[in-house]
């Protein structure tokens, strides 16, 4: 990766694909939603393994090699020229392997209220009436408490990343960590990606906040979840009421982890910003 590479990672509905619509602003950025590589990294680790009888003619040295070719071959239209930003949920996963492949790289978590996050997929749910999501799998049944649960299981979409969020700010590399809450995104756009772009190492590039563009409509509608990855054409704070119930909204109130000093005690760097916090 020639001109270098960095991870977008944390939440999912916190902002990432905001995020990543803006970077792609910069003509010398690349950048998007989840892409395929964290699949086909967790793909060719298992084939590596011990569980293929021939892995036995595969040393660290080659499988090191393998994966950082990945990446090569995948973004090779891209990163002559570009510096690219990878997104997945699972990149919390592998700050060591990523480290390793990459000792330059940093890693942008964007991060939100748990509340919020629900309410948001919710809201999706509702506005696509006449479509089954993947996100539940495809099933018409279920109430906003079972869609809930399932989203903050240790396995589901909230919960999962929640998990990897911890186990990443309590590593070795923590230190390659910016979390970038969605609340200060949203309300400082111009003075967040500064810190962004401060943190990666990179010049800053003056975005423009009230013409943003991102598409990735096919996707979407793959997923039966049309609108998953819209992003409004104007950074704004959103200004609404939620539509969770105020038992489920308070059984989630206090998870936002980032926000607690007791929590964070390898001293991960957050954007804070300069105003009064806008919890969205």
């Amino acid at each position: 990766m020639q001109n270098g590479i960095h991870f977008i990672s944390g939440l999912p509905r916190a902002g990432s694909t905001l995020l990543a619509a803006l970077l792609r602003q910069n003509p010398s950025l690349h950048a998007g939603i989840t892409s395929p590589v964290g699949s086909l990294v967790t793909g060719l680790l298992r084939t590596m393994s011990q569980g293929n009888e021939a892995a036995l003619m595969i040393d660290d040295g080659q499988r090191e090699v393998l994966l950082r070719s990945m990446f090569d071959g995948y973004y090779h239209t891209v990163h002559p020229t570009k510096t690219v930003f990878d997104t997945n949920r699972g990149w919390t996963t592998r700050l060591t392997l990523l480290s390793t492949l990459f000792p330059q790289a940093k890693m942008i978590c964007c991060v939100r209220p748990i509340p919020w996050i629900i309410d948001s997929i919710e809201r999706l749910i509702r506005h696509n009436r006449w479509e089954l999501s993947k996100l539940f799998d495809f099933d018409p049944g279920g109430t906003i408490y079972s869609r809930a649960a399932m989203l903050t299981s240790a396995e589901g979409m909230i919960g999962f990343a929640v998990n990897a969020l911890k186990q990443a700010m309590h590593s070795a590399e923590s230190d390659r960590l910016l979390l970038l809450p969605y609340d200060v995104l949203v309300a400082e756009p111009d003075y967040a990606m500064q810190q962004v772009y401060e943190f990666v190492g990179l010049p800053y590039f003056q975005h423009d906040f009230a013409n943003v563009s991102f598409e990735t409509n096919e996707f979407d509608a793959r997923l039966g979840t049309p609108g998953l990855h819209v992003v409004h054409p104007t950074v704004s704070i959103p200004n609404r009421e939620t539509i969770l119930p105020p038992d489920l909204w308070k059984r989630y109130a206090a998870e936002t982890i980032w926000r607690e000093p007791v929590f964070n005690t390898k001293d991960v760097r957050i954007v804070t910003g300069r105003g009064p916090t806008v919890v969205s």
